[in-house]
């Protein structure tokens, strides 16, 4: 089947077409990353965080994963369902965050601190997870990191995400100096305006957020977290503290409340690379698989599974 071009509508009627055809054929599953392009989380079967959907695809009888989010993402799905095909639409879509951080580094940071357990942030590669002891996500980091027989750790590879679990623990968290460059742009001024204009409304932010930014807080979340915190509160009006690709799946899921960007170039260039036609491409020529050593698969679930345990 070859892809047509045409006016939008018809365009994009086809494309999903192309989607559905391909993805009965291949027994697959669509995941899609809270950041993704409006148009890829409506063609998604799951949308959620990177290791929700992990978790959600390997408890299907799906034999394709299409994961539409960035690379460290399908890697995940990879390790959690290593006897299934994981395709990533877009091989470029990778994570700055991530890419701070090799194994390489890994080893020297480590050596500096001997005899400390490392606790990695799932957005590291697959090739970082297998050398680290446990896992942690947005969600369960500070719970995580409570679970270390260990009075330090080291914390890879996120430095707001490490501040923000020292603020709530007694231990010593020694961490690296990754960063997201999304969540950096936006500034406690961006914060100050939105509340001066919306003085009803509640900050939500993502812990990766610079931690002058979470401060301003009401709430601190991870995206489901923050996707929770909307359908349960009472209230009607919020500002959102992350990438803006979240704000699709707020405004279809509360129709009635109203939803704040703390500015407009909150926007992860990498989750953006995705979109109809590459989904369609991916499905329909089985590309862009996840290629992984059987070594690292074993010693990052380990890291994976460790953390499950705890949780």
């Amino acid at each position: 089947m070859t892809l047509e071009t045409g006016g939008s509508m018809d365009t994009t009627l086809h494309l999903l077409g192309v989607i559905e055809v391909f993805k009965e054929r291949r027994n697959a599953i669509i995941l899609a990353h809270n950041y993704q392009l409006g148009e890829i989380q409506d063609a998604a079967d799951f949308v959620g965080d990177s290791l929700e959907l992990s978790r959600k695809a390997a408890e299907t009888d799906a034999e394709t994963i299409v994961f539409c989010g960035v690379h460290f993402m399908a890697e995940t799905a990879k390790i959690l369902s290593p006897q299934k095909t994981v395709l990533i639409p877009d091989p470029k879509a990778g994570c700055p965050m991530a890419d701070m951080l090799t194994v390489e580094q890994l080893r020297e940071f480590k050596a500096k601190y001997p005899g400390r357990p490392v606790v990695a942030y799932v957005n590291t590669s697959a090739a970082v997870k297998a050398e680290v002891d446990i896992c942690c996500t947005s969600a369960n980091a500070i719970k995580i990191v409570e679970s270390v027989d260990a009075d330090e750790v080291l914390f890879v590879p996120d430095k707001c995400l490490a501040s923000w679990v020292a603020a709530h623990t007694s231990k010593k968290i020694i961490a690296y100096s990754g960063y997201c460059p999304t969540h950096y742009r936006i500034m406690p001024a961006d914060i100050l305006k939105q509340k001066a204009e919306h003085p009803e409304a509640i900050v939500l932010a993502h812990p990766e957020c610079p931690p002058a930014v979470v401060v301003l807080a009401d709430e601190v979340a991870s995206t489901s977290g923050m996707i929770r915190f909307v359908h349960e509160s009472p209230a009607n009006e919020f500002i959102i503290a992350t990438e803006l690709g979240i704000l699709h799946r707020l405004k279809i899921e509360n129709p009635h409340k109203k939803f704040y960007p703390p500015n407009e170039r909150t926007v992860c260039p990498n989750m953006k690379l995705i979109t109809l036609e590459k989904l369609a491409w991916s499905l329909e020529d089985n590309k862009y698989p996840i290629i992984l050593p059987e070594e690292t698969i074993e010693k990052a679930r380990g890291a994976i599974e460790r953390m499950i345990a705890v949780v």
